[in-house]
């Protein structure tokens, strides 16, 4: 092998184990076709794909040299960055078209065609469809983590660890050693309300690998179907074990029929989102820990248990650290989820280290308002909005109150960012001129509460009321 082609591949190694969010993937693109910085990233790609094309055939042509073990791993790189980069455009086609499917997995046109290419390449049947299935992986996670919008410092680094999540920090010791081991690898995603947290979870959670079924002519599992969202926090306490684990028909009072809970219906190649974990009793947590380390449950009214094969990531908005020195959150349940802790940036942080972030942002909000682009929308709420907003405004509720905020823009052409402060004066006020309702009061009482005691249990207990109850006349009174 000649030096530049030998330079060519080891540039190209390292920019397949490179995190294609992180610094240094394009320099390396851009290294590997010696075109100048400032060129367009799809030129570069397009450029990349015909030089790697064009060198291997012209190693692979050479009669009589024979290679070293280290070229010879070199060339393999290179075939199979060749590969992947050459059929993109069909796994990004395919993944919009099983998002448009849901549930039932679509057929896989160009799989045929994939296989045959590797199988050229010297690679066996088996290596061949797991190539297949790990580059439909990476296209997936690439297409759903890109999803995340903005290019603050803090964002960048988001999507930077949200990859790591899904392949780990070496993609190589990934491919050898962990790529069907990862359900092992429980994820704690941290943040305020509305930051995005479930969009996190949605991107690792549909990322998953999944095997080609070359009988079937699909992918085993429908990404779309692999993840399965469950609040906790919208379910009372007698019911949360039924929606995890299910139960049998007759178990209690109500069970009519058989129910499959989110940890039956969890596939292998999925994964299960625990949203508001913070909010479950210490008895769901052992329950749910044993799940976690035996990898088995069993529904309510059964004797027989089921296996759990799946991965678990978990949410919360609540300060853990606080929850566990007042005993309301086991330390050995939370070590056993905590395998990676993911920090979803507040927008406030977001906004001052890049103030373009907005742009970004309403980008994405008005096209999922009205399901398509457009920059006047954008120009409208962006100028109403920078006109008209507090300074120093900490937007408490993140991405979900700038998404309403654009929605009021849009229907009333007004949005007050005035945070309404509720003291002990202000209720005695509002109480003497007959301003507010029981229920209202009760809302304002338990916010009060809450300030100064900081958890829902404690507030709970000092007024007698169920934990979501006092939940749901807190966030109420937000």
């Amino acid at each position: 092998m000649k030096a530049k082609e030998r330079e060519f591949f080891c540039t190209i190694r390292e920019a397949i184990f490179s995190n294609p969010f992180g610094r240094t993937r394009l320099e390396l693109d851009r290294m590997a076709t010696g075109l100048s910085a400032g060129t367009p990233l799809e030129q570069i790609l397009k450029n990349l794909v015909e030089k790697a094309g064009k060198i291997i055939a012209a190693v692979e042509a050479r009669e009589g040299i024979r290679l070293s073990a280290d070229e010879n791993q070199l060339l393999e790189y290179g075939k199979l960055f060749y590969t992947f980069h050459l059929f993109c455009d069909d796994y990004d086609a395919h993944i919009q078209a099983q998002i448009k499917k849901g549930d039932e997995c679509c057929p896989v046109p160009f799989a045929d065609d994939v296989l045959s290419m590797l199988g050229g390449f010297g690679f066996t049947e088996s290596d061949a469809e797991r190539f297949l299935a790990l580059f439909f992986q990476m296209r997936r996670a690439y297409f759903f983590i890109r999803t995340i919008a903005g290019n603050s410092s803090s964002v960048m680094n988001l999507r930077r660890v949200l990859w790591n999540n899904v392949f780990t920090g070496d993609i190589q010791l990934y491919n050898t050693y962990l790529w069907d081991r990862m359900e092992d690898f429980s994820t704690m995603i941290l943040g305020e309300t509305g930051t995005g947290k479930g969009m996190a979870a949605a991107a690792i959670g549909r990322s998953g690998f999944i095997p080609y079924n070359k009988k079937t002519g699909t992918f085993s599992e429908s990404f779309a179907r692999a993840f399965i969202s469950i609040n906790l926090s919208q379910f009372p306490e007698q019911l949360i074990e039924s929606e995890l684990f299910g139960h049998k028909k007759g178990s209690f009072t109500g069970a009519i029929e058989a129910h499959l809970g989110v940890f039956s219906r969890c596939s292998p190649c999925g994964a299960i989102f625990l949203d508001e974990i913070g909010d479950v009793d210490v008895p769901v947590q052992i329950k749910l820990l044993q799940v976690l380390q035996s990898r088995t449950f069993t529904p309510v009214g059964s004797h027989a248990s089921e296996k759990f094969a799946g991965r678990v990531i978990a949410a919360t908005n609540k300060p853990l650290d606080k929850l566990r020195q007042q005993g309301e959150f086991r330390d050995d349940f939370y070590y056993r989820l905590c395998s990676d802790v993911i920090e979803v940036p507040p927008l406030r942080l977001r906004l001052a280290e890049n103030s373009g972030e907005l742009l970004d942002l309403l980008t994405v909000v008005v096209r999922r308002i009205i399901g398509r682009q457009s920059s006047e929308l954008v120009e409208k709420l962006h100028y109403y909005i920078t006109t008209n907003q507090p300074r120093d405004y900490a937007w408490p509720g993140n991405i979900r109150e700038l998404e309403q905020c654009a929605r009021r823009i849009l229907l009333n052409n007004h949005y007050s960012w005035h945070q309404e402060i509720c003291d002990e004066e202000t209720i005695n006020s509002q109480m003497k001129s007959g301003e507010l309702t029981a229920q209202q009061l009760l809302a304002k009482y338990c916010s009060q509460l809450y300030s100064n005691l900081g958890t829902y249990e404690a507030v709970a207990r000092l007024t007698e009321l169920d934990r979501r109850t006092v939940k749901k006349y807190i966030e109420s009174d937000g």
